[in-house]
């Protein structure tokens, strides 16, 4: 299955399903934390458009339908990553790491990654640490209560 899923860049038209697709794979965040006000959730088109004129967003398909994406955004000696989604019934498949490992590609000159996610998300950060990221920065969000975000970066070696 993973050889038949396609990382492409996505365009404009592709937001709307984006979208929906990361309220569908947020709710497991959503849930574990107890708090379904959480920004990815509320997030609505005009904001999703907006971010497309700041960010790179790659999407992967399988069978010409959208099931996973991320977004990126080149910050000169760093890159940031953010909103990796997978569509929850392709969860467990490899396709986040293989998502991640596209996104690297992109900016091959930055001397790190960057990334963000909350600290009871212990299957993203099993999965960032698994591909070379590592724990840098705890702190509680500022909008949240009794959120902790958690900062992980990657270090390149040029």
């Amino acid at each position: 299955m993973l050889n038949e899923v396609i990382i492409n860049r996505a365009k404009f038209e592709d937001l709307t399903n984006i979208l929906k697709l990361q309220k569908i794979a947020f709710l497991s965040e959503a849930e574990l934390y107890d708090n379904y006000d959480i920004e990815p959730l509320n997030q609505s088109i005009e904001l999703i458009q907006n971010d497309f004129n700041d960010y790179l967003f790659l999407k992967t398909e399988y069978h010409n339908e959208i099931i996973g994406s991320v977004k990126i955004k080149n910050c000169d000696d760093y890159c940031y990553l953010g909103k990796l989604i997978v569509s929850p019934k392709f969860q467990n498949k490899g396709i986040g790491r293989k998502l991640m490992n596209e996104a690297e590609k992109i900016f091959p000159n930055v001397k790190k990654y960057e990334l963000f996610t909350g600290e009871k998300s212990i299957k993203n950060i099993k999965l960032y640490e698994s591909i070379g990221y590592k724990i840098i920065e705890t702190f509680p969000d500022d909008k949240i209560l009794n959120l902790i975000i958690v900062k992980m970066t990657k270090e390149i070696n040029n």
